[in-house]
């Protein structure tokens, strides 16, 4: 048994990633646990917790106990993580006792909120936990020198938030977050699918088209793909072909509402640092940047270079973990 190990944790809305310094990102499972209703017993969770959401019998319901980047559910939370932490413990071949850990948080949430993640972790056994802004995160995942004096510009788009932060000199000069992500554009499809073709899609479905015919750039090659679901006149299964100019158009509003909340923080950007900001651009990460043609439409929308992290799904992660380098450097600039 080992105690004393320093460990990161992604906490967000869609998926929960772990990092260790010995191994690097050691779990990467969905925030999904299966419940009984009746017994209130986690019966599974992460990617076998997935596997039943909408499979699943009356007294069982597949849930997400995070909402938003933030715990809906803190009991779930707590027994989700404990489950996750022994799956750790056994996939790395040693037990973790007593770690350090620290985790990102919406620069959005409230001290409540920051409270429940904290509680939520130290109930599974941790020894303390540091919290950090997930722009921070996610610009140290990606690789920027955010202990620079120089602007640092990150959009972290993930499932429940997303989060715009301009990071200088280890700290967050300017930020935003909505509570707005892919899980919002996912609600966007279902919407549409259900008001146009009155059929009913489940949220895995809806996901599916997102990432194989969602498009961010309107004007892009046609492309469609056949869906099944309930029809809600006859109740019966059926299937219908949904084209990719349809889903842009669908999901159009909320992309409006993440590229509103860049501007408005860019706009609120000190002119000493707005020269870094057109000479380096802007660094994507978070599971939103892996929308086709979202590299091209920002770029088109915001006229300053657009990047996007090598492996935006795992930067957060790799931040947090990387951060406890410099966890008191950072504490210090956020005074």
């Amino acid at each position: 048994m080992i105690s004393n190990v320093e460990i990161g944790i992604d906490l967000g809305t869609a998926n929960l990633l772990v990092y260790t310094k010995e191994k690097g990102i050691v779990l990467n499972e969905p925030s999904v646990a299966a419940l009984n209703t009746e017994s209130g017993e986690v019966l599974a969770v992460g990617k076998e917790a997935k596997e039943m959401v909408g499979k699943t019998p009356g007294k069982i319901v597949a849930m997400r106990p995070l909402k938003q980047g933030v715990i809906a559910d803190f009991d779930v939370t707590a027994a989700m993580l404990r489950q996750l932490m022994n799956k750790v413990s056994k996939e790395t071949g040693f037990s973790i006792r007593k770690p350090k850990v620290i985790v990102c948080t919406p620069c959005g949430s409230t001290a409540v909120e920051r409270r429940a993640i904290r509680d939520a972790i130290l109930s599974c056994g941790a020894k303390t936990v540091h919290l950090i802004e997930e722009p921070v995160a996610a610009a140290i995942g990606a690789g920027l020198p955010v202990a620079e004096p120089r602007a640092n510009v990150v959009v972290d788009i993930g499932g429940g938030t997303t989060e715009v932060g301009i990071i200088s000199y280890g700290g967050v000069v300017s930020s935003q977050s909505i509570r707005r992500g892919g899980d919002n554009l996912d609600e966007d499809i279902i919407y549409y699918v259900r008001k146009t073709y009155n059929l009913l899609i489940g949220e895995r479905t809806a996901e599916d088209i997102k990432m194989t015919i969602g498009h961010a750039l309107p004007d892009h090659k046609e492309e469609q793909m056949e869906v099944r679901g309930r029809d809600l006149v006859t109740g019966l299964p059926k299937s219908i072909t949904l084209q990719s100019k349809e889903i842009h158009g669908a999901i159009t509003e909320s992309l409006e509402h993440i590229l509103e909340t860049i501007r408005s923080t860019l706009e609120t950007c000190p002119p000493e640092l707005s020269g870094d900001i057109v000479d380096q651009g802007i660094i994507l990460t978070g599971g939103g940047a892996l929308l086709n043609d979202m590299q091209e439409w920002l770029s088109e929308q915001i006229i300053v270079p657009i990047h996007i992290a090598s492996n935006p799904l795992e930067a957060v992660a790799e931040g947090t973990g990387q951060s406890l380098k410099i966890i008191d450097k950072l504490q210090k600039a956020s005074v």
